[in-house]
């Protein structure tokens, strides 16, 4: 995405705002603006927005700051006025604005029998500004199927280093197909509305013409539903985070689906100390490993061969 892109990116999130903070918001300069990872809207303060160097407050002008009104009025304004209709993303505590913005939400949870059904007194809003990044795994799918065969990836960083960001656009490149790939169909679950950011049943991010997309359910559910349903050749999935996860993946991978995975992993290392990661070696579900990481404004993928190291004693 180019600067001009961040900056429309940016616009787009901004008209989110009460309108005494868009003005505010409007006097960021471009870098700034380019920069800019989240709106935080919290009851008694000012709104900040979170850059690589922390947050920073934006002066209104006047001395009122986010009130639980405008929170309420954000609410409705993203849900079309019928919060009904979100109840199902509202109770896992988030939204899914137009234009494909993730809105954070904290409040009062309702429990019914342990469990969050609803969010009341609204505390507190974020908005997320996810971009898109047209390309760049371009490079990273010549190594990784250099003979033209797609195998099982796991794609591996820190969190806030752009998991999602990469796994969308190798989703994208997968469904259009490459000079040596045939395009491929792709069964997505998006069980946190962040990789298609489906809104109205439309994807509000590029991830490819041969795509399907299951939106707002678990992995474990969703993974036999897309094999029965859409015959996929890939399912792509953000966040290993749980063992039903893995036992859905593998019974996808018997049935001759190729898998495109990420997890919360600074690197191979990491793979071989934490239990889940452990089981996920033993396993042997995944072929290759794309490794996050980030040198001062610059990212780097490094592709690595798995097998080898899941064979060290």
């Amino acid at each position: 995405m180019d600067r001009r892109d961040d900056m429309k990116r940016f616009s787009q999130a901004v008209r989110l705002l009460p309108l005494r903070w868009q003005r505010a918001a409007e006097q960021l300069d471009e870098r700034q603006k380019a920069q800019a990872e989240e709106f935080r809207l919290r009851t008694g303060q000012p709104v900040t927005v979170l850059l690589p160097g922390g947050e920073l407050e934006l002066s209104s002008g006047d001395s009122v700051n986010i009130t639980g009104g405008d929170l309420e009025q954000l609410c409705d304004r993203i849900t079309g006025y019928s919060r009904y209709a979100a109840t199902e993303t509202m109770r896992q505590g988030y939204l899914t604005a137009e234009g494909g913005f993730r809105v954070g939400i904290c409040g009062t949870a309702v429990m019914e029998n342990g469990v969050s059904v609803n969010l009341r007194c609204i505390s507190s809003m974020t908005i997320r500004l996810n971009r898109q990044l047209i390309g760049i795994g371009k490079d990273l799918i010549e190594k990784l199927f250099p003979n033209g065969q797609m195998g099982n990836v796991l794609v591996l960083s820190p969190p806030g280093l752009g998991k999602t960001t990469l796994l969308r656009d190798l989703i994208r490149l997968l469904s259009e197909g490459t000079e040596r790939l045939s395009p491929m169909r792709v069964a997505v679950v998006d069980e946190r509305c962040e990789i298609a950011v489906m809104q109205k049943g439309m994807p509000q991010m590029d991830v490819g013409p041969h795509t399907d997309v299951l939106s707002g359910c678990p992995k474990a559910v969703a993974i036999p539903m897309l094999l029965r349903a859409c015959n996929p050749q890939v399912i792509a999935v953000d966040e290993i985070t749980v063992r039903d996860d893995l036992a859905a993946m593998v019974a996808a991978a018997h049935c001759g689906v190729r898998l495109l995975a990420t997890i919360h992993a600074s690197g191979q290392d990491e793979l071989r100390v934490k239990p889940l990661f452990r089981q996920l070696l033993e396993l042997r579900i995944f072929e290759k490993t794309v490794t996050i990481r980030k040198e001062g404004d610059r990212w780097t993928y490094l592709a690595e061969d798995l097998y080898e190291f899941s064979e060290q004693p």
